[in-house]
């Protein structure tokens, strides 16, 4: 039986927790951070869930 190898960059984005789900970073939170209001700014700084839809695609992704 082959070794599941990870995929890197997935593992760069994403980090599983200790209940399984996995955690992500939000997107637009990079640049032109002037156009953006604080309060905007301040909850693109949390990171959150995936979605529960793509959590099967992620396992695949990132075995262990």
């Amino acid at each position: 039986m082959p070794k599941i190898k990870t995929l890197k960059t997935a593992a760069k984005r994403f980090k599983k927790t200790a209940t399984g789900e996995f955690k992500r970073g939000h997107a637009f939170a990079t640049h032109y951070k002037i156009a953006k209001s604080g309060n905007r700014r301040r909850k693109l700084r949390h990171s959150a869930m995936v979605a529960k839809a793509d959590t099967p695609k992620l396992k695949r992704m990132i075995p262990y």
